[in-house]
C-alpha cells in the first residue's frame, strides 16, 4: 500500500512540473548539442590553421633547399663557362667540361620546374601559397565558433537561472542569446559575413 501512495505522490508532483520549466529543460538540452557542435567546428578550424601551417613552411623549406641546390649547380655551372673560355683545354677536357656544363644546366632548370613530380621551386612555391591560403581561410574561421561557444555558454546559464528562478525573462534572453550564437557558429562553418 506504501509503494501505490508514493507512486501516486509522485505522479501528482510530474502533473505539477511547470511548463516553463519543460521548456527551459528542452532549451537547455538544444543548446548543448548546439554548444558541441560549435565546439568541434572550432577544435577543427584550430587544427587546420596548425596543419596547413606546418604544410606551407615544409613547403617552403623544401623550396629553399632545391633553391641552394640551384645555386650551388648555377656556381659551378659559372665556373665550367669560365674554364671554358681558355685556350690551355685539351679537346678531351673541353668535350668533358661541356658535357657536365649540360648536366648542370639541366639540373639547374629541373630545380626551377618540375611539373612530373612538383617538386621544382615554381610547383613548391604554388602548394605553399595554397596551404597559406587553407590556413588564412581557417584563421577567418575560428574567432566565429569562439564567439559563439561563448554566448551558447551564457545562454545556457541563463536558462539554468530561468528554470531555478521560474523566470521566463531569463529563458527568453537565453533564447536570444542561444539564437545569435547558433547563427554565429553557422557563420564559422560557412562563412557568409
Amino acid at each position: 500500500m506504501g509503494q501505490a501512495h508514493e507512486a501516486h505522490e509522485m505522479a501528482e508532483q510530474i502533473k505539477h512540473i511547470d511548463q516553463n520549466q519543460i521548456k527551459g529543460a528542452i532549451l537547455v538540452s538544444i543548446l548543448a548539442m548546439a554548444l558541441a557542435i560549435v565546439s568541434l567546428g572550432g577544435n577543427n578550424a584550430a587544427k587546420e590553421a596548425t596543419q596547413e601551417n606546418i604544410l606551407a613552411a615544409n613547403a617552403y623549406n623544401f623550396y629553399q633547399a632545391k633553391n641552394v641546390r640551384q645555386t650551388a649547380y648555377k656556381l659551378a655551372a659559372d665556373q665550367i663557362e669560365a674554364d671554358l673560355l681558355g685556350d690551355k683545354l685539351s679537346p678531351k677536357t673541353r668535350e668533358y667540361l661541356q658535357k657536365k656544363l649540360g648536366d648542370y644546366q639541366k639540373n639547374i632548370a629541373r630545380y626551377e620546374s618540375e611539373p612530373e613530380t612538383k617538386e621544382g621551386k615554381k610547383e613548391l612555391l604554388a602548394i605553399a601559397k595554397a596551404h597559406e591560403k587553407h590556413r588564412d581561410l581557417a584563421l577567418q574561421k575560428d574567432p566565429w565558433f569562439d564567439y559563439a561557444e561563448s554566448l551558447i555558454q551564457i545562454a545556457i546559464v541563463l536558462t539554468s537561472v530561468g528554470i531555478v528562478l521560474g523566470s521566463m525573462v531569463f529563458i527568453w534572453a537565453s533564447l536570444g542569446l542561444g539564437g545569435f550564437g547558433i547563427l554565429l557558429g553557422l557563420n564559422g562553418f560557412f562563412l557568409v559575413v
